[in-house]
């Protein structure tokens, strides 16, 4: 009982020092809806866990989240077991995401990266090259930022150096958007 009650513990002062970024979430989620709207798509990525974040936002919004609806755009890019095999094979893995980006991503869509350290090279090369292609991009971070701090347009950083607190406020956020975005876009009824 006692671990349980220091990770809960744990937990609420992770979410009460993050409470002074809710405006960035709210403003991303916004960027997210009018991305949609516009018929732009959603591109996620991370590793490890945080793939799972990625692919988790990914699929709510092309199936459904809170009610029935349509679809809307989005893709995981961790989600494809034979096309990272072959990136990172013929170029390495810190380009898995990165080639990705650059075949799918037009000008409009946004990349949304997951990283509880915000250090993976391949999440790096990912925002790089979505600066290039005109994506909006936002970053889900943890710790510090790490070396994706100051790569994209919204950073959102949730301040604990326990992955399992930082995963935790991640899927807070995603579910956070998810309705939002429904709710943005008129897809169901507040309330």
């Amino acid at each position: 009982m006692e671990a349980l009650e220091y990770q809960l513990d744990e937990l609420q002062t992770t979410i009460a020092n993050f409470r002074g970024h809710l405006s960035a979430v709210t403003a991303a989620g916004k960027q997210l809806a009018a991305i949609l709207a516009a018929k732009g798509q959603i591109l996620t990525c991370g590793n490890g866990g945080s793939a799972c974040d990625a692919l988790h936002l990914s699929e709510e919004l092309v199936g459904r989240f809170d009610r029935n609806r349509r679809s809307l755009a989005a893709i995981c890019l961790c989600a494809d077991a034979p096309l990272l095999t072959c990136i990172a094979n013929d170029f390495g893995y810190n380009e898995v995401f990165a080639r990705q980006v650059e075949g799918l991503g037009r000008p409009g869509d946004a990349l949304i990266v997951f990283s509880t350290s915000g250090n993976s090279p391949n999440l790096v090369a990912a925002l790089q090259a979505a600066r290039r292609q005109g994506l909006a991009t936002i970053s889900l971070l943890g710790k510090n930022g790490g070396k994706c701090l100051g790569l994209a347009d919204y950073e959102i950083i949730v301040p604990s150096h326990t992955t399992a607190r930082v995963q935790e406020v991640h899927t807070f956020i995603l579910h956070a958007w998810l309705g939002l975005i429904e709710l943005e876009l008129g897809l169901h009824p507040a309330g």
